[in-house]
């Protein structure tokens, strides 16, 4: 009996141990490791830069009035090519604008101004002077629209665009070298591109893009010149068509927003 009586104490002794334990085991607090810190970059805020790179264009000149026959220089209608030539040379400039972000879609507006000197020119089939053109620089104001995945932004870009144009006709003949005529001009057109930039720190981004600008047909007057080229008129009316093509690269420096900081379980 004794012994029932001792083996019943130490069973209920025993059960009153491992209720305590498990109630201890209960109450001691569960620490877990923080969840990971993951940055999102952002693409709103301000910015400003430089870039670099290359223009190819076309320029068109055709004569806007009827030149008539001079000695051994044929007649010329109005309307009739003058000369055409291909102008290429490099570029390089600045640029700024503002971006805003919602979800992956990336808003903005950018102005840019280059600095170029592409030039080029040809011999004029029909009299003895070489037709030339420069490009000194370009500029545009444009709307972005983009898609960013985190830090890879692909854009397209469009709106208006100036350009500034020097021109002149050089003797070829007896006299090489001497300036018959010059013009000059600011005209005004329309670009539309397509790029991928990407941001390498929070405040530093890279860029390549192509543009294309059109600038249809204007015209210029060119003198003073004399009557080999213009006849009676101390000026000539010339039409000139251009159409540019830029493939340029730069770096950006942002302001604004830094990323901000979510935490992922």
């Amino acid at each position: 009996m004794k012994k029932l009586l001792l083996a019943g104490t130490a069973l209920a002794a025993l059960a009153v141990g491992s209720a305590n334990a498990a109630d201890l085991a209960r109450s001691v607090p569960v620490y877990r490791a923080p969840p990971p810190v993951v940055t999102y970059f952002t693409w709103t805020g301000c910015y400003v830069g430089g870039n670099g790179g290359g223009l190819w264009a076309r320029k068109d000149w055709s004569n806007d009035v009827a030149i008539p026959a001079l000695g051994a220089f044929p007649a010329v209608p109005a309307g009739a090519s003058f000369s055409s030539h291909d102008v290429n040379g490099g570029l390089g400039g600045i640029q700024g604008g503002c971006n805003y972000q919602v979800s992956n879609w990336v808003f903005g507006i950018q102005g840019d101004y280059d600095w170029s000197g592409a030039s080029g020119s040809n011999n004029n089939v029909l009299f003895p002077f070489v037709a030339q053109s420069n490009i000194r620089s370009l500029a545009s104001v444009t709307g972005r629209v983009g898609y960013a995945w985190d830090r890879f932004l692909l854009y397209a870009k469009g709106g208006g665009a100036w350009a500034r144009d020097e021109y002149s006709m050089t003797a070829n003949g007896l006299i090489p070298g001497f300036t018959i005529a010059t013009a000059s001009e600011t005209r005004g057109g329309w670009t539309v591109g397509i790029g991928g930039e990407y941001a390498f720190l929070d405040w530093l981004t890279g860029f390549v893009e192509y543009d294309y600008y059109g600038f249809g047909t204007k015209q210029n007057t060119f003198g003073p010149c004399g009557v080999l080229v213009c006849g009676a008129a101390a000026t000539l009316p010339v039409d000139v068509k251009e159409n540019i093509n830029v493939f340029k690269a730069g770096l950006n420096f942002k302001f604004g927003p830094t990323a901000p900081l979510v935490g992922k379980y």
